[in-house]
């Protein structure tokens, strides 16, 4: 056993946090307390980052107009989207995608500016800032469900239009509208399936051994 092991009991409290981890659409609008937030969002910003970039920002939506206004962009994405699916677009628009209106705390996450002078690690794979930023995003998450808070991404959305509502820089990118607050309870299985738009697929199924298809013994 190593020594740089966790006890026992920490161990636990990771694995179920990732295990118990949900994306939430239901809230109640009971407020979150600055401290709390505090920490996930440090949880966030503690997140690992090719070359140390740290490309990630965070913008608090308190305003309650540009809040309905992220929602309605939301909402057009998601009338877009279930005409996309074709001969699931019934199905899709059952389903609730989004707890903007509804949510303690609204965040968009987003891409910084100027990120072109980051060449560590981002030579020949540019799309490793966005890979940092989810990185933040699922720390944020993990910390969140610790906490005992939910928390929600949302990625319908023109992201043209929300940078042009937020005033973000055009070299930036938002990339998500996070929604976070308390919950009456969390899913007892992911809602999409539940929902049973999809399933989760066998792990063996999406594991390989020295070649691509060649599966792992």
């Amino acid at each position: 056993m190593t020594r740089h092991r966790y006890a026992d009991d920490e161990i636990a409290a990771v694995y179920r946090a990732i295990y118990e981890r949900r994306d939430m659409r239901h809230f109640l609008p009971d407020p979150v307390d600055p401290e709390v937030l505090k920490r996930l969002l440090q949880a966030a910003h503690h997140a690992p980052s090719v070359g140390f970039m740290q490309p990630w920002r965070f913008v608090r939506i308190s305003d309650p107009g540009l809040r309905n206004a992220l929602h309605a962009l939301v909402e057009q994405e998601r009338i877009n989207t279930a005409r996309a699916l074709g001969e699931r677009e019934d199905e899709f628009m059952k389903l609730k995608v989004e707890g903007i209106r509804e949510c303690a705390v609204v965040l968009v996450a987003a891409l910084c500016e100027r990120r072109e002078h980051y060449i560590f690690g981002r030579r020949t794979l540019p799309d490793m800032d966005l890979a940092s930023l989810a990185c933040a995003i699922q720390n944020l998450w993990l910390a969140a469900r610790a906490e005992g808070l939910g928390m929600g991404w949302v990625s319908l959305f023109e992201p043209e239009h929300v940078k042009a509502l937020l005033k973000m820089p055009e070299d930036s990118q938002p990339v998500a509208i996070l929604c976070l607050g308390h919950v009456v309870e969390f899913y007892d299985k992911p809602m999409l399936e539940q929902a049973q738009w999809a399933e989760r697929k066998d792990l063996d199924t999406l594991l390989f051994e020295n070649t691509w298809d060649t599966p792992c013994r």
